[in-house]
């Protein structure tokens, strides 16, 4: 494929935070270098926690307080434009059971493809092919993305997330994807803290998570990423705008020394 600038950037996610979380830096350094970022959030987040905050009680009100806390949050990432689905985000189950979101897959596909074509992505970041830690809607997603891109944008470039860093321990990582690619991002810190710093319904969870006593201390350094389409050796540097962009501003390749 040729190699072009890097001018447009969509992630696509399963809940409001997934964006922050798990590429807030990226996300932060992106958007400094004039790069165009778009949030797509597949659901409305109302399965998730409600962090003790009064207008999140009922499911209702927690699908509109995740929905600002999105919107708070990208605004901190220097992103342009936020896009929801709409998908209801099932509580979760007995014993922590988490679940998909959806069992149409086929319109979810083409709903991504649409908004492919829409904000003209050359880039776009999603979960992992594991859904992070095994959750079945990001692992949704993921297949979801990678269904859009083949079938109605092959030239576009698919990353997942946390791929799997060698010797560093992360419930996050997937471990069938090792990472292409890893960064740093320390310089992009205070955007990502000040991210996570807006989406306060799961402030408990983040800390909790982690045994940690602050937000801050909640903030990932480290972001790393797998290339999934088209798919590359993991012995060899991707060639194409991300993957030099992410050099550029610092990035390794976790299989060498940096």
């Amino acid at each position: 494929m040729k190699q072009t600038a890097l001018s447009r950037v969509l992630f696509v996610g399963a809940h409001p935070d997934d964006e922050t979380v798990m590429a807030g830096g990226t996300l932060a350094m992106l958007t400094a270098r004039g790069v165009t970022v778009t949030v797509l959030c597949a659901t409305d987040g109302r399965g998730g926690e409600d962090g003790g905050v009064p207008e999140a009680a009922t499911l209702e009100g927690r699908a509109r307080v995740r929905e600002r806390e999105l919107r708070c949050a990208a605004d901190a990432l220097g992103v342009q434009e936020v896009i929801l689905l709409g998908y209801v985000d099932p509580p979760i189950g007995p014993d922590e059971t988490l679940y998909p979101f959806t069992d149409d897959e086929e319109t979810l596909i083409a709903q991504i493809a649409a908004i492919i074509r829409q904000t003209r992505a050359q880039v776009i970041l999603t979960h992992g092919s594991d859904g992070e830690y095994g959750h079945p809607a990001h692992a949704q997603v993921h297949r979801a993305v990678l269904g859009a891109v083949r079938q109605s944008a092959p030239e576009v470039w698919v990353y997942g997330v946390a791929g799997h860093l060698p010797d560093v321990e992360d419930r996050l990582w997937n471990v069938s994807d090792p990472a292409h690619l890893a960064l740093d991002i320390t310089p992009w810190f205070e955007a990502k803290h000040a991210a996570m710093l807006c989406h306060r319904t799961q402030h408990a969870l983040f800390k909790r998570r982690r045994h940690l006593r602050t937000v801050r201390e909640a903030v990932r350094t480290l972001e790393t990423f797998h290339r999934h389409h088209p798919p590359a050796p993991i012995d060899a540097l991707p060639d194409d705008p991300f993957a030099a962009t992410l050099l550029a501003a610092g990035a390794w390749q976790p299989l060498h020394s940096r």
